[in-house]
């Protein structure tokens, strides 16, 4: 997977600590009703599309280049659908980050699907009643954009 540039010049000083960053997940359906997934390269599996947002970047403005990059689907945010702090992860080599997922649906409004970099194995469209095997990451984030409600976000306890 590419590391963003900014990344990189952090973990130049930072080393392998844990960084926070924040991260969009975009859940996109076509007029059909289907959604966006991408097969991974790094773990061969089938998820939503999603990446890291640049310094300054806009979420929304995330899941739009990042939907076009993986996948060369152009779309619109419509809404966010939730706010969730990730658990950490370590990758191979050592480096260590956490992430702030904020979650969009999104619209698709043009462009074929197809792999459009070295992220992807395969991307397509998938009707709900026939999705491949996803983590439960992604059947939640599918299942939440599917209903009109307000944005989902981890309950905390009353005062």
């Amino acid at each position: 997977m590419a590391i963003p540039d900014f990344i990189l010049a952090l973990r130049a000083t930072a080393g392998h600590q844990l960084l926070w960053l924040p991260g969009v997940s975009a859940i996109v359906f076509d007029d059909e009703g289907r959604v966006l997934l991408g097969q991974r390269v790094d773990t061969g599996r089938w998820a939503i599309i999603g990446g890291i947002c640049e310094p300054g970047e806009q979420p929304a403005a995330t899941a739009v280049r990042e939907v076009f990059e993986e996948t060369a689907v152009h779309c619109v945010p419509e809404r966010v659908v939730l706010v969730q702090a990730l658990d950490p992860v370590e990758y191979a080599n050592g480096d260590r980050c956490q992430f702030m997922d904020i979650t969009l649906r999104c619209r698709a409004v043009g462009g074929e699907a197809r792999v459009n970099d070295d992220e992807s194995l395969d991307v397509g469209w998938f009707a709900l009643d026939s999705l491949p095997e996803l983590e439960d990451f992604a059947l939640m984030r599918i299942k939440q954009a599917l209903g009109d409600g307000p944005a989902w976000f981890e309950p905390t306890a009353a005062l």
